[in-house]
């Protein structure tokens, strides 16, 4: 008997993760893809296959990781690249699940598992973590390492961890999740801290206290080790070699993200009110108003000052924050830190109303079923705004590209999704290797002309400071494309002009 329950309870868990990961399968891009501000999957997919260091900051712990997708013998390129988006986003959505049902257990001593379902429901179902879980992306990766550091960091882990070894998972969990993305840096003051320095006159345990920091921090400095990986990476001078970190002012402009940084600040007071109220408007389209309303029920009606409420305060206050204040179209993707927190007080929102009165028990349930099923209805709705399985277009350039491209030509890509989608089949799937591929954008970077002439040492290079045109007068003998995708595709050829 006691067997058969510790079977039941693993039961709503798998229904939540078979689930999610058709729906993420049924909506994935077959390939390279752009939809979902997607661009920059190109880069990505392309320096984790050849050994390369993507665009600021580097994210080596999403390169080896995401390598090691890339080995599955299934689909394309693109696509197993793609899956590792879908796997971080179906197991943060676990993670949720269980961060509510260890809340709610901790609260009263009940397991309610339905509330845990909504809670993972409302977050995988989100439709700005569905259109990261079906592209390639760090963001849903990033997402997994949040969810992990909180339970890690909030829950009672006596019983399974010692506390030295739960100091070092902590700590490592922290560094390779910096390792994936920068940003992670926001969680430090509320969850590397956490709870080692409480009130109390005993010197044991401020001592204790002092030697678990000193342990996490020991700990994160190993996870951190994997940024090591850019400049050994750097000096076998792959194709894709963002900054050529091998020098220690080249690493710092990489992994500081010095290229984004004049994005920061740069508001005047209404476009903050703007940005603000785009941000509540976001939340209502996340989880509707019945969402939002039961969020609010768990985060203000059942608050418990837990070490949780209070972390997940401090992510939601510190991302939304940071969206606003970073001034890329994008930066409305740092919000999954925070709709992740709101998902969780979602499902304590259900919970603790579930428990007002035992006794009506069955139609509290009853309410819970329906709120998942609201939450379907809505992911119908959202499909068509996330789904990627039909966007093609990056895939159709690039073949188109090659296949206009003359022989031995020199082929000019402006924007991000014109080169990245280059680099994708030129260096990635070692299509046309007789062509040379030349981002405009990046030629004013030293760094990058050292990758141009590693890659193609005939190309002549005129100048301190080459712009296309130099470029194309300098080598005569190779016709020349000039390529860009904005609404449609801009493929110009022109062939060699004759002496």
């Amino acid at each position: 008997m006691q067997r058969s329950n510790k079977f039941i309870r693993y039961i709503p868990p798998a229904i939540l993760a078979s689930s999610l990961l058709l729906i993420y399968l049924n909506s994935m891009a077959p390939g390279l893809t752009w939809a979902n501000s997607g661009a920059d999957g190109g880069d990505l997919i392309t320096a984790a296959a050849t050994g390369g260091i993507a665009h600021p900051t580097g994210y080596p712990v999403y390169l080896l990781l995401a390598r090691l997708f890339q080995l599955i013998p299934i689909g394309s390129l693109a696509f197993r690249t793609n899956l590792m988006s879908a796997l971080a986003a179906l197991i943060a959505a676990l993670l949720v699940y269980n961060l509510v049902i260890r809340s709610i257990v901790r609260t009263n001593g009940n397991q309610n598992w339905l509330a845990g379902l909504a809670s993972g429901y409302a977050f995988g179902l989100s439709p700005l973590i569905w259109s990261q879980a079906v592209i390639t992306e760090v963001y849903t990766l990033q997402a997994l390492f949040v969810a992990l550091i909180l339970y890690l960091a909030c829950g009672d882990l006596s019983l399974r961890f010692e506390s030295k070894r739960l100091d070092r998972y902590l700590g490592l969990t922290f560094g390779l999740a910096i390792g994936n993305h920068v940003t992670t840096i926001l969680l430090f003051p509320a969850l590397l801290t956490a709870n080692l320095f409480r009130k109390s006159n005993s010197l044991n345990e401020r001592k204790a206290g002092l030697n678990s920091l000193w342990r996490r921090m020991v700990w994160l400095g190993f996870g951190l080790l994997t940024y090591l990986i850019l400049p050994l990476r750097a000096f076998s001078h792959p194709p894709v070699n963002w900054g050529n970190p091998v020098t220690l002012s080249a690493f710092g402009w990489l992994v500081s993200g010095k290229l984004y940084q004049d994005q920061l600040f740069v508001f005047t007071f209404s476009s903050i009110g703007s940005r603000v109220r785009d941000v509540a408007g976001l939340l209502i389209e996340q989880f509707g108003v019945p969402g939002l309303m039961l969020g609010l029920i768990g985060l203000v009606v059942f608050y418990k000052p837990s070490l949780l409420n209070k972390n997940m305060i401090w992510i939601v206050f510190v991302f939304i924050s940071f969206a606003v204040i970073y001034a890329t179209h994008d930066s409305f993707i740092y919000l999954i830190p925070a709709f992740l927190c709101f998902s969780i007080w979602i499902g304590l929102g259900l919970g603790g109303l579930m428990d007002i009165n035992l006794h009506y028990r069955p139609f509290g349930a009853a309410g819970v079923l329906i709120f998942i099923l609201y939450l379907f209805i809505m992911a119908a709705n959202h499909r068509q705004q996330v789904d990627a399985s039909q966007d093609l277009r990056a895939e159709r350039f690039g073949e188109q590209v090659l296949a206009e491209s003359p022989a031995n030509a020199i082929v000019f890509a402006k924007g991000d999704k014109a080169i990245f989608a280059m680099w994708y089949f030129h260096y990635a799937l070692n299509n046309r290797p007789d062509l040379i591929v030349v981002a405009t954008d990046l030629l004013h970077f030293d760094w990058y002309l050292e990758s141009l002439r590693a890659n193609y040492p005939t190309l002549k290079l005129p100048g301190f400071f080459p712009f296309a045109e130099t470029v194309k007068a300098a080598n005569p003998e190779r016709p020349a494309c000039f390529i860009e995708y904005d609404i449609s595709s801009e493929i110009n050829c022109y062939p060699v002009t004759p002496p």
